[in-house]
């Protein structure tokens, strides 16, 4: 498996634990430290202990399930990856309630692929 399959592979796995509402799941697709940038505004994660209860904070009572609509691989090397992913949210009526573009980076840390960081141009 090449380092963007790898990583693309994080991201699916990412997206299905998010949408079960799988907090362990999820957990898994991340290592901590993680950090996200949104507009300049960086929160780091230390552990997963608040990491979902966080994103629904963020995400928003309507928030029902996330997809992401596109994802390009800008760089690959053998223990990084830069992904850009175009993400939308939805309610519990399939309605659109956000979408925006975010930069993930995937690295290959302590014998596993797992999203490091991401900077996104989410509201929140």
């Amino acid at each position: 498996m090449t380092p963007a399959e790898a990583a693309l592979g994080v991201m699916d796995a990412h997206i299905t634990a998010l949408n079960a509402h799988d907090e362990t799941a999820l957990a898994r697709t991340l290592h901590f430290p993680h950090m996200r940038l949104s507009g300049s505004n960086l929160k780091t994660w230390d552990s997963p202990d608040s990491y979902f209860k966080d994103f629904r904070s963020r995400a928003g009572s309507d928030w029902e399930r996330s997809e992401f609509a596109d994802i390009q691989v800008l760089q690959a090397d053998a223990t990084k990856v830069h992904l850009d992913a175009q993400i939308n949210r939805y309610d519990a009526h399939a309605r659109q309630i956000s979408s925006f573009r975010s930069l993930w980076v995937i690295t290959f840390e302590h014998g596993y692929w797992a999203a490091k960081f991401r900077s996104s141009f989410a509201a929140q």
